[in-house]
């Protein structure tokens, strides 16, 4: 008979209590979220975006860590939409520096790790500044440090000998590696890019 009672009051509590709380209708309409009516844009890895340097970048003085920034000069649309407008400034980091050596100019990455549009709203990234090596800047074998003559017997015409110039074993030392204050650059994304906030009109 009790354990009827207990059954009885919770039907009860879970019919009758939910219909007696206040509820005011004509106050849910003015309850609205500010949401975009748009979707991300996704930009695929290996997106190129072309961009110019802020600054002179060098191995001479920058070591690993050191900020830089760079600033589109063009629009880039995708679709019929303005993903990464003109002046949107990119901001990284030089990392992986190697000093020059005998036989190797320096050499050094940037990191891009964020983009800021020219309303300031900040979208974070993962790229770097595009080389074909690698995306390392720098980083090429010197000249030979001395050329030396070398005889070519050529028997096929009438035993004559010519001397040929070859380089030596010995390079030179490298060169500091440098990106110029002003240089047009590319940008490669080594990750896809979300685009959550464009600009409009």
């Amino acid at each position: 008979m009790y354990s009827m009672k207990r059954i009885l009051f919770i039907l009860f509590a879970l019919t009758v209590i939910p219909c007696t709380l206040p509820v005011n209708a004509e106050y849910l309409p003015e309850i609205q979220l500010d949401v975009r009516d748009y979707d991300a844009i996704e930009l695929p890895a290996g997106t190129f975006i072309g961009v110019e340097s802020m600054q002179e970048i060098s191995t001479q003085y920058c070591q690993n860590g050191y900020k830089v920034a760079f600033v589109t000069m063009n629009d880039l649309y995708m679709r019929d939409t303005n993903v990464v407008p003109e002046n949107t400034a990119f901001i990284g980091y030089v990392e992986d520096v190697h000093d020059p050596i005998v036989g190797t100019n320096a050499s050094f990455k940037v990191k891009i790790s964020k983009m800021i549009l020219p309303d300031g709203y900040e979208i974070p990234l993962n790229g770097y500044i595009y080389s074909d090596n690698g995306n390392k800047i720098g980083g090429e074998m010197t000249a030979p440090a001395a050329w030396r003559r070398m005889p070519h017997y050529q028997g096929d015409i009438g035993n004559k000998t010519t001397l040929q110039i070859r380089p030596g074993r010995e390079r030179k030392k490298g060169s500091h590696a440098i990106i110029l204050s002003g240089e047009n650059r590319i940008i490669v994304l080594t990750e896809p890019l979300m685009i959550t906030h464009t600009l409009t009109d």
